[in-house]
């Protein structure tokens, strides 16, 4: 998010009504918007060195609070008000009619060209960003924007604008509350009110140190929410409001020193950009590198905007780049989405994103010069805050009226076949005291139900209409409580005690995103028979003692070793009777996923002999549960598009399922002396792996089952737990 040259005023000096050039125009900040939308630009091209690109938002957010707070200041001082018609109207007709416009032609591509289920869901962040709630809507929806396996939205972007529309809504009341407080505390008139900076410093102060506060605790442990909140991300901008009330100490500045300040300050933004990437814990720590990088470039411009790295910022294709900044910044992610699903973009990433990041910039260009300038600039508009209002609220409801009407055309993909019959299972534990062979037979009858129920599916055509979940909702359930499943920074657990807590056995449920999947069938099946669960399990990170690159960060994944050690010492203290082990096994680069390790190599099937060993070297069983098949698709889109032959989206049992590599895996864990429990027979058919049994959707997305699924296999996960816990 950026502001525009008209704004790029000294903050602390009335601007007499001359051309913005001879008027205190700030050229090198319309320059440092230049760096922050390039770094921005490049990080989302996957660019090489541009792998801490991101931080370019946190330089927009420092020069919003320079500008807007020293504007407010100007006006508070020479007023002792705040006009907030006319701030606000001048905000609207600015930046509102481009997102807009941006926002529908995303919303229409995406129902033109996309299956309903996947632009539903873009057209919903659609009208939120035109409501500028999309970074609260991301983080209600878990989503996490350095690393999610889910389709990235187009809109994801916008959430910086939220965050400076919700910043927008709160400056002003904050400057006005100050001076009712110096008018209230020091009886002074509106006048002497706003004549002391010293007021307002104190409290952009305390507003940036609770934000940082704030900001460093929630990194740690909700990344989602430090990332796209105002109060995690208002210190950013409180440290560019002190800038503009310091403006005045920044000018006494030695020019030596100024270009020393200011060389450092841009030295740090690029520092940022090239040694920050997406493993960083963000913003925390971390974000004080641009941050204060920023702060310094602006703070040492103040004393000579045309010297130091002042004079390179001011350059003629900075600037250029910087006036278009905003209208690029809109559409470069959209546009770089749409190249990144084309098979050129595998085998020629760099000049595919060169050519994407032009069209973009030309596409931004044309913006500007349609859309933005017109409005902008109009004079009718400009000189009439009610005008400049209409105008901003009129392309705000533009845009989410045609996300309303999209939403209302493209229908919700529901099943249309005749209703069918829910799955049920009975399964009755063996008497205390039966020996193997009784709670073998128990496993193998609770299979035989579900057997039975699959094979009955195996040809089913249209989707049912009774369909659980609705395809619609099938990857908005998580998949187990949120708080068991680690987020991939996070190295902490949290107590995750499930079924009856105040049993003295324990079964501990272990692994990566694939272990918390069959929760629900484990929390169930734990309630039944008075026995504790801990669910403890982090994204991406299987129970292997093998070196894990992660491929999102393409370094070591410390954080999962980490993590690992953790557990096993909490394992070794709490002593469980049953330690159950699941991960997925999508790893390696001919799943997609290259980690450095393949799942079934030598190497894996090694390591699970080891791990197997070592948890039994607690004094618990370990049960590892098989694989489930791979569905070849995301099951619920696919069904959306099939939705008179559900079977298109069965794949082969052949391509679903690798039956030497569960062999070979059964075989690891006997060998460390633990139990394995072939899952096949729950998904598969002899020949076909159906994704709807009975009722049911079985996948939520490609990697992982639903949680309908998972509980209604509750008796059988029982069974394998009875089976694991006999004695003998």
């Amino acid at each position: 998010m950026t502001l525009h040259p008209t704004d790029s005023v000294s903050p602390t000096r009335a601007v007499p009504n001359r051309s913005p050039e001879k008027a205190g125009f700030r050229a090198d900040i319309e320059g440092l918007r230049a760096v922050a939308v390039v770094a921005v630009v490049l990080f989302h091209a996957d660019v090489t060195g541009a792998g801490g690109g991101f931080v370019g938002v946190d330089v927009f957010f420092v020069i919003s609070g320079f500008l807007i707070t020293g504007l407010l200041w100007r006006e508070a001082s020479a007023s002792g008000t705040v006009r907030l018609a006319r701030f606000y109207g001048a905000r609207a007709r600015r930046l509102l009619p481009a997102s807009a416009t941006v926002g529908v032609v995303i919303m229409l591509g995406s129902a033109a060209l996309l299956p309903a289920l996947q632009s539903r869901r873009i057209i919903g962040d659609g009208i939120a960003s035109a409501l500028y709630v999309s970074n609260y809507r991301f983080v209600l929806q878990g989503v996490e924007y350095l690393a999610t396996n889910l389709p990235p939205s187009p809109f994801e972007h916008y959430w910086s604008l939220g965050v400076e529309e919700q910043f927008y809504l709160v400056w002003p009341a904050l400057i006005i509350g100050t001076a009712w407080l110096i008018r209230l505390v020091r009886r002074r008139t509106r006048a002497e009110a706003t004549s002391s900076k010293r007021p307002y410093l104190v409290v952009l102060a305390l507003v940036a140190a609770a934000s940082f506060a704030l900001s460093l605790v929630v990194t740690r442990l909700a990344p989602p929410v430090a990332f796209f909140s105002l109060p995690t991300r208002a210190w950013e901008l409180a440290v560019g409001g002190l800038v503009a009330l310091t403006a005045g100490q920044w000018r006494r500045l030695p020019p030596p020193a100024a270009a020393v300040a200011g060389w450092g300050g841009l030295a740090s933004i690029l520092l940022a950009c090239t040694w920050l990437d997406r493993s960083t814990p963000y913003p925390g720590t971390a974000a004080l590198l641009p941050v204060l990088g920023a702060a310094l470039v602006i703070g040492a411009g103040c004393a000579t905007p045309a010297q130091g790295c002042g004079r390179v910022l001011a350059v003629r294709p900075m600037r250029a780049i910087g006036r278009v900044s905003y209208s690029w910044y809109l559409w470069h992610w959209p546009v770089l989405l749409v190249a990144m699903s084309t098979p050129a973009w595998s085998q020629h990433p760099l000049g595919l994103a060169i050519v994407m990041i032009l069209f973009s910039l030309g596409l931004a260009a044309l913006t500007l010069r349609f859309i933005e300038n017109p409005l902008r600039f109009a004079d009718p508009v400009r000189r009439s805050a009610a005008r400049s209002l209409a105008v901003g609220g009129g392309a705000t409801a533009i845009a989410v009226c045609v996300g309303v009407t999209l939403l209302v055309a493209v229908p919700t993909p529901v099943g249309r076949g005749p209703a069918a019959t829910a799955l049920t299972l009975t399964a009755t534990p063996p008497p205390a005291g039966s020996d193997l062979a009784a709670y073998d037979t128990a496993v193998k009858q609770a299979f035989a139900q579900v057997q039975a129920a699959v094979a009955a599916s195996g040809d089913l055509k249209a989707v049912p209409s009774n369909l659980t979940p609705p395809l619609a909702d099938a990857m908005n359930v998580p998949l187990g409580p949120t708080d068991c499943l680690r987020d991939i920074l996070q190295i902490d657990h949290p107590l995750c005690a499930t079924g009856d807590t105040a049993s003295s056995t324990t079964v501990a449920l272990i692994g990566d995103s694939n272990a918390a999947m069959w929760e629900p069938a484990f929390e169930r099946a734990a309630a039944q028979r008075h026995l504790r669960l801990d669910t403890l399990t982090k994204g991406y990170c299987p129970w292997l003692d093998l070196p894990f690159t992660i491929p999102l960060f393409g370094r070591e994944y410390t954080e999962c070793e980490r993590w690992r050690d953790q557990i096993l010492a909490r394992l070794r203290i709490e002593r469980p009777r049953l330690i159950v082990l699941d991960m997925m096994r999508r790893y390696g680069a001919r799943y997609g996923w290259a980690s450095g390790f393949t799942s079934y190599d030598p190497a894996w099937i090694a390591s699970l002999t080891r791990d197997v060993q070592q948890l039994r070297d607690i004094g618990a069983q370990v049960l590892v549960l098989g694989a489930i098949p791979d569905p070849q698709s995301v099951v619920p889109i696919c069904l959306s598009l099939h939705l008179d032959d559900a079977s298109a989206c069965s794949p082969p049992r052949s391509k679903a399922v690798n039956q030497p590599g569960v062999a070979a895996e059964s075989a690891a864990t006997k060998a460390g002396d633990g139990q394995y429990a072939d899952l096949t027979e729950l998904f598969c058919t002899a020949d076909r792996c159906p994704v709807i049994v009975g009722n049911t959707l079985v996948y939520r997305d490609q990697m992982h089952i639903t949680f309908e699924y998972s509980r209604l296999l509750a008796p059988v996960i029982g069974a394998l737990v009875d089976r694991a816990l006999a004695p003998g």
